[in-house]
Protein backbone atom coordinates (compact mmCIF):
# COMPACT_ATOMS: atom_id res chain seq x y z
CA UNK A 1 0.00 0.00 0.00
CA UNK A 2 2.34 2.71 -1.24
CA UNK A 3 0.82 6.13 -0.56
CA UNK A 4 3.05 7.68 -3.24
CA UNK A 5 1.45 5.48 -5.90
CA UNK A 6 -2.12 5.95 -4.71
CA UNK A 7 -4.38 8.71 -6.03
CA UNK A 8 -6.24 10.53 -3.29
CA UNK A 9 -8.67 13.42 -3.68
CA UNK A 10 -8.25 16.79 -2.03
CA UNK A 11 -10.55 16.86 0.99
CA UNK A 12 -11.50 20.17 2.56
CA UNK A 13 -13.59 20.74 5.66
CA UNK A 14 -16.59 21.65 3.53
CA UNK A 15 -16.35 18.75 1.09
CA UNK A 16 -19.49 16.63 0.88
CA UNK A 17 -18.92 12.86 0.96
CA UNK A 18 -20.59 12.40 -2.42
CA UNK A 19 -18.30 15.02 -3.97
CA UNK A 20 -15.22 13.33 -2.51
CA UNK A 21 -16.40 9.97 -3.85
CA UNK A 22 -16.93 11.40 -7.34
CA UNK A 23 -13.46 12.95 -7.37
CA UNK A 24 -11.97 9.72 -6.07
CA UNK A 25 -13.70 7.67 -8.77
CA UNK A 26 -12.40 9.96 -11.49
CA UNK A 27 -8.82 9.59 -10.23
CA UNK A 28 -9.06 5.82 -9.93
CA UNK A 29 -10.66 5.38 -13.35
CA UNK A 30 -7.92 7.47 -14.93
CA UNK A 31 -5.27 5.30 -13.29
CA UNK A 32 -7.02 2.14 -14.51
CA UNK A 33 -7.21 3.42 -18.08
CA UNK A 34 -3.43 3.92 -18.01
CA UNK A 35 -2.83 0.24 -17.21
CA UNK A 36 -1.66 -1.75 -20.23
CA UNK A 37 -3.47 -4.90 -21.42
CA UNK A 38 -0.33 -6.91 -20.60
CA UNK A 39 -0.28 -5.73 -16.97
CA UNK A 40 -4.00 -6.39 -16.64
CA UNK A 41 -3.56 -9.95 -17.96
CA UNK A 42 -0.70 -10.55 -15.51
CA UNK A 43 -2.87 -9.28 -12.66
CA UNK A 44 -5.73 -11.58 -13.70
CA UNK A 45 -3.52 -14.66 -13.61
CA UNK A 46 -2.09 -13.68 -10.22
CA UNK A 47 -5.56 -13.05 -8.79
CA UNK A 48 -6.60 -16.63 -9.50
CA UNK A 49 -3.71 -17.95 -7.40
CA UNK A 50 -4.48 -15.50 -4.57
CA UNK A 51 -8.26 -15.94 -4.47
CA UNK A 52 -8.03 -19.71 -4.45
CA UNK A 53 -6.06 -19.54 -1.17
CA UNK A 54 -8.88 -17.70 0.63
CA UNK A 55 -10.19 -20.18 3.24
CA UNK A 56 -13.82 -19.13 2.74
CA UNK A 57 -13.66 -20.49 -0.82
CA UNK A 58 -12.33 -23.90 0.15
CA UNK A 59 -15.74 -25.37 0.96
CA UNK A 60 -17.88 -23.05 -1.16
CA UNK A 61 -20.17 -24.83 -3.60
CA UNK A 62 -21.70 -21.62 -5.04
CA UNK A 63 -19.89 -18.32 -5.57
CA UNK A 64 -21.43 -15.07 -6.80
CA UNK A 65 -18.95 -13.14 -8.92
CA UNK A 66 -19.02 -10.78 -11.92
CA UNK A 67 -17.81 -10.28 -15.47
CA UNK A 68 -15.20 -7.56 -15.46
CA UNK A 69 -15.35 -4.38 -17.52
CA UNK A 70 -12.32 -3.66 -19.74
CA UNK A 71 -10.33 -1.66 -17.15
CA UNK A 72 -11.23 -3.79 -14.11
CA UNK A 73 -9.13 -6.70 -12.87
CA UNK A 74 -10.05 -9.39 -15.42
CA UNK A 75 -12.21 -12.05 -13.77
CA UNK A 76 -12.36 -14.43 -16.76
CA UNK A 77 -9.55 -16.73 -15.55
CA UNK A 78 -11.03 -16.79 -12.05
CA UNK A 79 -14.51 -17.71 -13.30
CA UNK A 80 -13.04 -20.57 -15.32
CA UNK A 81 -10.89 -21.79 -12.42
CA UNK A 82 -13.89 -21.89 -10.08
CA UNK A 83 -16.07 -23.66 -12.65
CA UNK A 84 -13.30 -26.18 -13.40
CA UNK A 85 -13.36 -27.43 -9.82
CA UNK A 86 -17.13 -27.80 -9.78
CA UNK A 87 -18.14 -24.54 -8.14
CA UNK A 88 -21.48 -23.10 -9.27
CA UNK A 89 -20.78 -19.50 -10.34
CA UNK A 90 -23.48 -16.82 -10.38
CA UNK A 91 -23.14 -13.60 -12.40
CA UNK A 92 -25.26 -10.43 -12.46
CA UNK A 93 -27.73 -10.07 -15.33
CA UNK A 94 -30.00 -7.23 -16.39
CA UNK A 95 -33.63 -8.03 -15.60
CA UNK A 96 -36.91 -6.35 -16.45
CA UNK A 97 -37.04 -2.61 -15.84
CA UNK A 98 -33.24 -2.46 -15.44
CA UNK A 99 -33.46 -4.63 -12.33
CA UNK A 100 -30.26 -6.52 -11.58
CA UNK A 101 -30.65 -10.25 -11.15
CA UNK A 102 -28.40 -13.35 -11.16
CA UNK A 103 -27.84 -16.28 -13.52
CA UNK A 104 -25.51 -19.28 -13.64
CA UNK A 105 -22.20 -19.04 -15.48
CA UNK A 106 -22.02 -21.48 -18.41
CA UNK A 107 -18.56 -20.63 -19.71
CA UNK A 108 -17.00 -17.63 -21.41
CA UNK A 109 -18.35 -18.71 -24.80
CA UNK A 110 -21.88 -18.11 -23.46
CA UNK A 111 -21.29 -14.54 -22.26
CA UNK A 112 -22.84 -11.76 -24.33
CA UNK A 113 -23.07 -7.99 -23.94
CA UNK A 114 -26.80 -7.27 -23.80
CA UNK A 115 -26.78 -3.51 -23.25
CA UNK A 116 -24.29 -0.70 -24.03
CA UNK A 117 -21.78 -0.20 -21.24
CA UNK A 118 -22.83 -3.41 -19.49
CA UNK A 119 -20.37 -6.24 -18.85
CA UNK A 120 -21.04 -9.57 -20.62
CA UNK A 121 -23.84 -11.69 -19.16
CA UNK A 122 -24.75 -15.40 -19.28
CA UNK A 123 -27.75 -16.56 -21.30
CA UNK A 124 -28.90 -19.06 -18.66
CA UNK A 125 -32.29 -18.52 -16.94
CA UNK A 126 -32.47 -15.69 -14.42
CA UNK A 127 -32.64 -16.63 -10.75
CA UNK A 128 -34.02 -13.20 -9.83
CA UNK A 129 -32.47 -10.81 -7.36
CA UNK A 130 -33.05 -13.43 -4.67
CA UNK A 131 -30.66 -15.81 -6.43
CA UNK A 132 -27.82 -14.25 -4.47
CA UNK A 133 -29.03 -16.19 -1.43
CA UNK A 134 -27.58 -19.34 -3.04
CA UNK A 135 -24.03 -17.98 -2.76
CA UNK A 136 -21.65 -19.20 -0.06
CA UNK A 137 -19.17 -16.45 -0.98
CA UNK A 138 -19.61 -13.18 -2.89
CA UNK A 139 -16.79 -11.77 -5.04
CA UNK A 140 -17.53 -8.09 -5.64
CA UNK A 141 -16.05 -5.43 -7.91
CA UNK A 142 -14.56 -2.26 -6.45
CA UNK A 143 -12.57 0.77 -7.50
CA UNK A 144 -10.79 0.78 -4.14
CA UNK A 145 -11.00 -0.74 -0.65
CA UNK A 146 -9.49 0.33 2.63
CA UNK A 147 -8.32 -1.72 5.59
CA UNK A 148 -11.55 -1.13 7.55
CA UNK A 149 -13.57 -2.76 4.75
CA UNK A 150 -14.88 0.42 3.18
CA UNK A 151 -15.50 -0.24 -0.52
CA UNK A 152 -15.70 2.42 -3.22
CA UNK A 153 -17.83 1.17 -6.10
CA UNK A 154 -18.73 2.63 -9.47
CA UNK A 155 -21.62 4.65 -8.02
CA UNK A 156 -25.33 3.98 -7.99
CA UNK A 157 -25.30 1.69 -4.97
CA UNK A 158 -26.34 -1.47 -6.81
CA UNK A 159 -24.07 -3.83 -4.87
CA UNK A 160 -25.12 -2.31 -1.57
CA UNK A 161 -28.74 -3.07 -2.44
CA UNK A 162 -27.94 -6.49 -3.87
CA UNK A 163 -26.25 -7.61 -0.67
CA UNK A 164 -29.60 -7.36 1.11
CA UNK A 165 -30.48 -10.64 -0.65
CA UNK A 166 -27.39 -12.50 0.59
CA UNK A 167 -27.65 -14.99 3.42
CA UNK A 168 -26.59 -13.43 6.75
CA UNK A 169 -22.89 -13.90 7.33
CA UNK A 170 -21.99 -14.60 3.71
CA UNK A 171 -18.43 -13.31 3.27
CA UNK A 172 -17.84 -10.63 0.63
CA UNK A 173 -14.44 -10.38 -1.08
CA UNK A 174 -13.60 -7.31 -3.17
CA UNK A 175 -11.12 -7.54 -6.05
CA UNK A 176 -8.78 -4.61 -6.73
CA UNK A 177 -5.33 -3.92 -8.09
CA UNK A 178 -2.60 -3.76 -5.45
CA UNK A 179 -2.39 0.04 -5.33
CA UNK A 180 -6.17 0.30 -4.83
CA UNK A 181 -5.95 -1.13 -1.30
CA UNK A 182 -5.70 1.84 1.08
CA UNK A 183 -4.44 1.99 4.66
CA UNK A 184 -7.40 3.52 6.50
CA UNK A 185 -5.13 4.85 9.23
CA UNK A 186 -3.57 7.27 6.75
CA UNK A 187 -5.77 7.39 3.64
CA UNK A 188 -9.30 6.30 4.56
CA UNK A 189 -11.95 5.96 1.88
CA UNK A 190 -15.15 8.01 2.20
CA UNK A 191 -18.07 6.04 3.63
CA UNK A 192 -21.76 6.90 3.91
CA UNK A 193 -24.37 5.31 6.17
CA UNK A 194 -25.77 3.12 3.37
CA UNK A 195 -22.37 1.77 2.27
CA UNK A 196 -21.94 -1.93 3.03
CA UNK A 197 -18.40 -2.84 4.10
CA UNK A 198 -16.66 -5.91 2.68
CA UNK A 199 -15.05 -8.65 4.74
CA UNK A 200 -11.96 -9.33 2.67
CA UNK A 201 -9.98 -7.94 -0.24
CA UNK A 202 -7.89 -9.76 -2.82
CA UNK A 203 -5.19 -8.15 -4.95
CA UNK A 204 -2.72 -9.80 -7.34
CA UNK A 205 -0.26 -9.83 -4.41
CA UNK A 206 -2.31 -11.17 -1.48
CA UNK A 207 -5.64 -11.42 0.25
CA UNK A 208 -6.45 -9.68 3.51
CA UNK A 209 -9.21 -9.96 6.12
CA UNK A 210 -10.46 -6.47 6.85
CA UNK A 211 -11.32 -4.86 10.17
CA UNK A 212 -14.36 -2.74 10.89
Amino acid sequence: MSAAAQPYPHVSDGSATTEVKDEFRALLREARRARSPRRRAEAAAALVDVVETVPALADATTVAAYSARPTEPDTGPLLDALAARGVEVLLPVLGAGLQREWARYAGRHDLQQRAPGRPPEPSTPSLGAEGLAEADVIVAPALAVDTTGTRLGQGGGWYDRALAHARPGTPVIALVFAEELYDAAHLPLPREAHDRPVDMVATPDRWLRLGR
